[in-house]
Formats: C-alpha cells, sequence, structure tokens
C-alpha cells in the first residue's frame, strides 16, 4: 500500500499495544486495523479506557510502535458516566439491540455524548493531515465526522457501525433521531454489517429525513452532501487463528476440555456478558432439552463462558444475577453426586485457549436475540477439525447467519426451538456435519478481516 495517504482510525477504545507481544494483544479487528495502519504509517485516537487522574478529560498520551502511532486520552469520571455508561450503553445500545424495555432516555447523558465526541474532535483535529483518510468506529462516535467537519476538515471521511442498526418503528423512538442520522451523513462512507441493518438505515433516510435515496447504489443525498452506505460484513483474522490450533496453548485447553467432560459429549457457550447474548434463554432452552431427554445428562454437558463487562450499569448487574440462578436451578434438579449439565464459566480465556474449547466441543451455541454479526460463530467453525466437525446452533438474528445459511438456524427466544437444534446437532451424521462445515468454513476464510478492512478502505478513497 505505499505511496497510500496516512490512515487515522478512532474509536471509543484503543488497542495499544502491549509489551513483548502479550497473548491477545492484537487479535481480530485490533489486528487487521494494527495492519492497515502500519501499512499507511498511521495514527489510532481514542480513549485510554482509564480515568483521569485531574478529574476532567484531556492530555493525551502518544506512543510509537511497529511504525503506528497511538494517542489516547483519559476521560473524566462525569464523562465515563455520562458519554460511556450513560448515552452510548444506557440508550443506544439497547435501542440498536430492539430492547426499548432497557433503553434510558436522559437528557443529561445525551449531553454528556455530545460533549465527549466534540471533545474527541477538538483534541484529534490538530492530529489530523489534510491528506489523511479518517475511519471512524462504532455507536459512541457517531456524530464525530459531523463535529470535525464543523473544524474545517475536508478528508475522506468515513464510519462503521459495528452493532445493528434499528427498524425505522424503533430508532424514532429516540429523542433526536433525526439529529443523530444528519450527523452520520457527514461522512463519506457509511458501513453496516447486513444488508438487512444498511436497508434498516436507507428506509429511515428516505421515510423521515426524505433525502434522495439510491438503494442500488447505496448513494443518500441531502443538503448537498452525499454519502455512500454498504454493507460490509466482518469477519475473522482467519490466519492468525487457525495458526492458533498448532499452539500448545490450544491443544492443552482442548484436552483438559475433553478430559473434563468423561466421555460425555461438550457443548460450549463463549459470550460477553450482556443481555442481547441471549444467554438466559439460552438456557432456558437447555433446560427443556434435558426436561425432554432426562437421560442425555449422562452424554451431553454444557459449558458457557462468560466474561463479565460493563459492571457499572445496573442491567448487567441483572442478568448476571438472573443467569447464575438459572444454572443453578437447572443444576439442583438435574445434577448427580458426579456430574452436573451446566458448568458457567464468569471469567475471560485466551484466543488460543478458546480455539482449544471450540476443537473440543462437538456443539457450538450461539444463540443471541440480536447481534450485528457476532464473531464467536465464525470461529467456532475456523476451529473444527475438517475430518469430524462440530455442529454450530446459530440465532437467525445474528448478522453471521445472513453468511454461514449451513448452521443450525433457531429462533433464540424459543426454549422448544433451541432444544430441538440440540436434538438435531446430537444425531447429525458425519457426512452431514462435513458438508456444512465445507460451506461455512469457504466464507469463514474467504471472507475475513483484512478483505473487510481492504474492501471498505477502497471505497472511502475512491468516495
Amino acid at each position: 500500500m505505499t505511496g497510500d495517504p496516512r490512515l487515522v482510525v478512532i474509536s471509543n477504545r484503543v488497542a495499544v499495544p502491549k509489551a513483548r507481544g502479550a497473548a491477545g494483544a492484537q487479535g481480530g479487528l485490533a489486528g487487521a486495523l494494527h495492519a492497515a495502519l502500519k501499512d499507511r504509517k498511521g495514527l489510532w485516537f481514542g480513549w485510554s479506557g482509564e480515568e483521569s487522574e485531574s478529574g476532567r478529560t484531556g492530555h493525551i498520551d502518544t506512543q510509537t510502535s511497529d511504525g503506528v502511532t497511538t494517542a489516547t486520552l483519559d476521560l473524566s469520571q462525569r464523562d465515563i458516566d455520562e458519554y460511556y455508561n450513560g448515552y452510548a450503553n444506557s440508550t443506544l445500545w439497547p435501542l440498536f439491540h430492539d430492547r426499548l424495555d432497557l433503553a434510558e432516555y436522559e437528557r443529561e447523558t445525551a449531553k454528556g455524548y455530545e460533549r465527549v465526541n466534540e471533545r474527541f474532535a477538538e483534541l484529534g483535529a490538530p492530529l489530523i493531515d489534510a491528506e489523511d483518510i479518517v475511519w471512524v468506529h462504532d455507536y459512541h462516535l457517531i456524530p464525530l465526522g459531523e463535529r470535525l467537519r464543523s473544524r474545517g476538515l475536508k478528508n475522506r471521511m468515513g464510519f462503521f457501525l459495528h452493532i445493528p442498526w434499528p427498524a425505522t418503528r424503533m430508532f424514532v423512538s429516540l429523542p433526536y433521531h433525526e439529529r443523530l442520522v444528519r450527523t452520520l451523513l457527514f461522512y463519506d462512507v457509511v458501513g453496516f454489517q447486513t444488508q438487512e441493518w444498511l436497508e434498516s438505515f436507507l428506509h429511515y433516510c428516505e421515510n423521515e429525513l426524505r433525502a434522495e435515496v439510491d438503494k442500488a447504489s447505496g448513494t443518500v443525498t441531502f443538503e448537498g452532501r452525499t454519502t455512500i452506505a454498504r454493507a460490509y460484513p466482518i469477519g475473522i483474522d482467519w490466519e492468525h487463528f487457525s495458526k492458533l490450533g498448532e499452539n500448545g496453548e490450544a491443544r492443552q485447553a482442548q484436552q483438559r476440555l475433553i478430559s473434563s467432560t468423561r466421555r460425555r459429549i461438550a457443548m460450549i457457550g463463549v459470550d460477553r456478558l450482556d443481555y442481547s447474548k441471549g444467554i438466559p434463554e439460552r438456557i432456558d432452552g437447555i433446560g427443556r432439552f434435558f426436561d425432554k431427554n432426562p437421560e442425555s445428562i449422562r452424554d451431553l454437558v454444557f459449558i458457557q463462558i462468560a466474561p463479565p463487562s460493563r459492571e457499572d450499569v445496573g442491567s448487567y448487574q441483572e442478568i448476571r444475577a438472573a443467569l447464575e440462578q438459572k444454572c443453578g436451578q437447572i443444576n439442583g434438579a438435574r445434577s448427580e453426586v458426579d456430574m452436573v449439565p451446566i458448568r458457567y464459566v464468569n471469567r475471560g480465556y485466551s484466543h488460543a485457549e478458546l480455539f482449544g474449547f471450540f476443537r473440543g466441543a462437538k456443539i457450538g451455541l450461539v444463540t443471541p436475540l440480536r447481534d450485528g454479526m457476532n464473531l464467536v460463530a465464525k470461529e467456532y467453525v475456523a476451529a473444527q477439525d475438517p475430518e469430524d466437525p462440530g455442529v454450530l446452533i446459530l440465532s437467525r438474528f445474528a448478522g453471521a447467519a445472513a453468511q454461514l445459511k449451513d448452521a443450525v438456524l433457531v429462533n433464540p427466544h424459543s426454549p422448544d426451538d433451541i432444544a430441538h437444534a440440540i436434538r438435531i446437532a446430537l444425531d447429525m451424521p458425519l457426512d452431514e456435519r462435513k458438508r456444512r462445515y465445507e460451506k461455512m468454513i469457504a466464507t469463514v476464510r474467504d471472507d475475513n478481516v483484512q478483505n473487510w478492512t481492504r474492501d471498505f478502505l477502497r471505497d472511502l478513497s475512491e468516495a
């Protein structure tokens, strides 16, 4: 990519390279962005994840490693409460995941969201040169492009939304919804995970904003500006993830899982502890399966890995309590002295260990109620043994379902549907498992995160 303009990535959080290449420092999206930034001698700007000691959002800390400069700022406690825990994660996140019942509309958090986006623009604009290409990521920073334009920046500027875009009838419940979409139209290219989310956005632009929309090309023309909106389904870092299977840590994790199951089939779920992931509903489905197949207690064990997240937000504390209660009830009713049907693990593991766990589990259970993509589904497929692949059970409401059509697709709200899918997976013959796997692995391999990055940046360069 020599000769290409410098790339500036702006996101809520920045993956600052860890000392001596610590495990997990550059996996997935972070690794792909880091590679693109390295090619273009780029800059990555965003929040450090830390609270400011001075009590105000300010001072930028910069460091350069491997040709990539990271510039991070600390946020004040007030900004963390209002912008991050407040508007981003208590208003936009639930609304964009169809949870109107959990969405909180507070004037103060909305002001905090605008204030931090303005602060990002104020501190970020001086770091951006005239020829740079700017790529902004995710729902935390929707207004940032408009704030940078107001400071005179004329750079090519793109935005990618990693979560779903809601249907118009739901989105209009957001106070000042029009203002939010107007700010998106200051970007040259806006990317979505799936065609469905893209169509929802175009529907809003046409029917609510009365913008001129060309659905064939994805162009939205409004108040003299034209924005290109397209779907760019994100993938995993196929090469990096595949190589993890050769690593001793992965092999050891696989053996740990297999030996601990004592000849039972392992079924696995790996999710951040978040209500969008449908974990309590999944446990209900597993409970229904054991109700209908009590003899399967001796044949099947479900392992749920759910690292905690956003523990300062009340709804996340509630989901953890509900999940622990549901797992406890099923285990209390169904356990034997020497075995339990569900293992619930409230901690995280390295990518290599997860590869081993996925390889050792004959069923992957990925049942979010709504998800932008869900890369765990793709990682589960990537970790399978081609000669004896496991079965992926996947929610039809995950973005990944549009690509992984050969998974066993389920309605995650229906315990009966989940129970039925588990029965199908347990009974599926090897030739069918292989046939489904071969179709899915081709997509996982070819639609990888590097190609996603390349496609978005190509369209942005040409915009």
